[in-house]
């Protein structure tokens, strides 16, 4: 028999997803997620979990709650670690009550994981505090959905001193304002509604209870929103951190796995980008390519790497074969920082370290110390450039050039993550080949596309496909090249 997690993902923002909830994900084996679940959330899981979309928007269901309720059961039955994973806290509105009735009912084990709830984190991110002291000491959170409902006290609710929060509410905003108006609330009393809350398209309207239904008309809000009414509402200026970041309201596409890809992934969001990972690219090893040359490994002057996968590859083949790391004399080269960084992580450190991330950067800063009849090693992928292979022996050095991995075309597990995504860093012919292959060339030339360096740009034109190139072939080009693009258009 198996088990189901209800599991709250938090507002929206991936880094308020808790560690339990990691921990839980990456065991589970089938998912069941709807559309508040943030983009990244089924990244975290196996890649042979099977996923199923539920929907859950506003006037379309694709499941009702009774089939979801179902399907959980029939999935714990069948043996599934089945993680049912929501939008924010399960039971703050999300129904997770009812999903767990349904398998108490059966007699099926459950847990359920809290998650960071939107009427908090959300209100958080729009610089407007739930609770002030001197201004409001209490709160209450209410559902907007049945503002039409009896068993809401409009009465008790007007007079409250403390700060309102309707959830799900934009539908019946003028329903919600009215109750609150003939039941005695001030018009004058702040008001405001947080769309989207803690991602890139977060929207804030700012008023007051006379005219805030009027300002959402115009501001052309979609839900999901929150609608918060009290005096904390004022401080939303002075308190306000998320919207300030330079790069606030830019969802950024990484093509990258996201072991490889995590230092730009953090540095992007720490400016206030949404990060977007988007696997384009699959590893299949086949690093016993390097059976080859085994017998003379400990004869090379020189080893090249010009990749985290080409790292991991050689020296996981070097553990596979227990050869000593100690027999090898030659002197370790890599492309970027991230290469480096998998490099030391295996106890070796750098001889030579090229900060572009292209052939021409390594080769540049590598040359002065080649000298002829030496012999070097190129652990790399079988769709790399020849380029450092014929520079190298263009100075009378012997160049293994041993093909480690393959790179082939990744899965998506989402889909309608992309649609949210503003601008595509492109690290490679490979990512351009293999996105245009998931998403088609329309798609993605919806996007504002950034290529690292003049090969990945190459490929992007090449399919009639307009990019920006960095100047610096670098994660640090990429920043520059994005706040460039964004200060200047504005997008």
């Amino acid at each position: 028999m198996g088990k189901a997690y209800i599991i709250g993902t938090g507002p929206g923002d991936e880094e308020l997803l808790t560690i339990k909830a990691v921990k839980v994900l990456e065991k589970c084996t089938a998912v069941l997620y709807d559309r508040l679940v943030s983009n990244n959330i089924l990244n975290y899981l196996k890649e042979d979990c099977e996923i199923y979309y539920c929907g859950k928007e506003p006037g379309c269901h694709y499941k009702t709650q009774e089939e979801i309720n179902e399907m959980i059961v029939k999935l714990v039955k069948d043996g599934h670690i089945v993680g049912r994973i929501k939008g924010g806290d399960p039971y703050v509105f999300g129904r997770g009550g009812e999903e767990v009735l349904s398998l108490q009912k059966e007699g099926l084990e459950f847990e359920v994981i809290p998650g960071v709830t939107s009427p908090i984190a959300v209100l958080n991110y729009a610089g407007i505090p739930i609770t002030q002291r001197g201004m409001s000491q209490g709160f209450h959170i209410i559902t907007g959905m049945t503002a039409a409902g009896e068993k809401i006290n409009w009465q008790a609710l007007a007079k409250e001193t403390g700060t309102l929060v309707f959830m799900m509410g934009l539908e019946n905003i003028e329903r919600i304002m009215s109750n609150l108006l003939e039941n005695g609330k001030d018009g004058s009393t702040p008001a405001a509604i947080v769309m989207r809350g803690t991602s890139s398209k977060q929207k804030k309207v700012i008023g007051t209870v006379d005219n805030i239904c009027a300002k959402a008309r115009e501001a052309g809000l979609k839900s999901p929103c929150i609608i918060v009414v009290g005096e904390v509402v004022a401080l939303n200026e002075k308190l306000s951190w998320y919207e300030k970041k330079p790069l606030f309201g830019a969802n950024i596409c990484i093509t990258r796995s996201r072991e490889q890809s995590s230092n730009l992934k953090n540095r992007l969001r720490d400016l206030g980008a949404e990060v977007t990972e988007i696997n384009s690219i699959k590893i299949k090893p086949t690093m016993d390519n390097l059976n080859e040359v085994k017998k003379k490994i400990d004869k090379y002057d020189h080893i090249i790497l010009t990749s985290v996968n080409g790292v991991n590859m050689f020296f996981d083949y070097l553990v596979k074969e227990q050869i000593d790391i100690r027999s090898i004399k030659a002197n370790f080269s890599v492309i970027g920082k991230a290469t480096r960084k998998a490099l030391e992580s295996r106890g070796v450190m750098p001889f030579i370290m090229a900060r572009e991330f292209v052939g021409e950067g390594l080769f540049k800063v590598l040359k002065p110390y080649l000298k002829k009849g030496e012999k070097v090693l190129i652990p790399c992928s079988s769709s790399s450039r020849e380029y450092l292979k014929e520079e190298i022996e263009a100075l009378g050095l012997k160049v293994d050039r041993v093909h480690t991995y393959d790179t082939v075309c990744g899965d998506m597990k989402n889909r309608k993550a992309f649609e949210e995504v503003d601008y595509v860093l492109f690290t490679s012919p490979s990512t351009v080949y293999n996105m245009i292959n998931v998403f088609g060339k329309e798609e993605i030339g919806r996007k504002i596309l950034i290529a690292i360096g003049g090969q990945t740009a190459k490929a992007l034109k090449a399919n009639d496909l307009h990019c920006y190139t960095c100047k610096k072939h670098s994660e640090e080009g990429f920043l520059e090249e994005i706040i460039g693009i964004k200060e200047e258009y504005h997008v």
